[in-house]
């Protein structure tokens, strides 16, 4: 019986927080860990240690070149070096997860 109870009990918490993270992600807050490439974080405003996610002008510029680039036929590693060589820390996998997140958007990132 307390099994069952644990077991009911589990799928409430799994619910609550499945329910917290999406509500989140509607609202562009960070959950945590790393932030994404493009992105940085706004101030807190007192609701826990959720923040508000707010565009990095210098790093959606390097998005929107490494579309270009790589739509324009350039290598992955090319654009790795053409991007670092701005000073901004990525790698060529970075670089076809980007590509890759536009293309499944439809051409917006």
């Amino acid at each position: 019986m307390l099994a069952a109870v644990a077991q009911f009990e589990r799928a409430l918490i799994s619910e609550r927080i499945k329910d917290a993270k999406r509500n989140l992600r509607r609202g562009s807050r960070h959950q945590g860990g790393d932030l994404p490439f493009g992105w940085g974080l706004g101030e807190a405003n007192g609701h826990g240690r959720a923040r508000e996610l707010i565009p990095d002008p210098e790093e959606q510029a390097a998005i929107a070149d490494i579309v270009a680039l790589r739509a324009a036929g350039q290598s992955l590693m090319t654009i790795r070096d053409t991007i670092r060589a701005r000073g901004l820390r990525i790698s060529h996998n970075l670089v076809a997860n980007i590509y890759a997140r536009h293309e499944a958007a439809g051409g917006a990132v």
